[in-house]
């Protein structure tokens, strides 16, 4: 697996003596190739220097979502995201109107059998969630890996996740560390 290298000026902030940002990885289990992502991500997170709540769907609550100073959302595609994370997300309320998630940076990643069934449309389902809650949207910068995976709305894997697939879900879990520590700082 290609190392990984998180862009210094987002490592700056997890350096200094400020406590360590908590991020949640959010996700609904529905193959396991969406946990595997989760897992990466997650590691991703602790790599930069982030504290990791990693749960399914079935695990977490509201509190865990608006304890966390960022959240990195996960789900696989079923022509968008399943009913079960679509009402995981109705039951928190209107998180929206009372802006109690504004501000917190977010990302997605998904799953899906193959490479044309929706995979974006699954991330922006989520993002647009996000959106709707005036959070802070977190991709993935265009690089020649993404000539052959993912998105740049999020990490993405077909089938059974390749070492390319992990180590993007690992990079979107760092680079949405790193975000959160810098809004967190501010």
């Amino acid at each position: 697996m290609p190392q990984l290298r998180i862009h210094p000026r987002l490592l700056r902030p997890l350096m200094s003596d400020s406590k360590p940002v908590s991020i949640l990885v959010l996700f609904d289990r529905k193959n396991s190739a969406i946990e595997d992502l989760a897992r990466f991500a997650a590691m991703g997170v602790e790599l930069a220097g982030g504290i990791v709540n990693l749960k399914r769907t079935t695990e977490a609550t509201q509190a865990d979502l608006l304890a966390a100073d960022g959240l990195l959302l996960g789900c696989p595609n079923w022509s968008g995201i399943t009913g079960s994370l679509k009402s995981w997300l109705d039951d928190q309320g209107d998180l929206w109107e009372d802006g109690s998630l504004g501000g917190k940076p977010a990302a997605a990643f998904t799953s899906g059998s193959g490479q044309h069934s929706g995979l974006e449309m699954t991330l922006l389902q989520m993002l647009h969630w996000m959106l709707a809650c005036g959070m802070v949207v977190v991709g993935i910068p265009w690089s020649e890996r993404m000539k052959t995976s993912g998105s740049y709305y999020g990490a993405t894997a077909v089938g059974e996740p390749t070492q390319e697939d992990l180590f993007q879900a690992r990079e979107l879990g760092a680079r949405l560390a790193g975000v959160a520590a810098r809004l967190a700082k501010n």
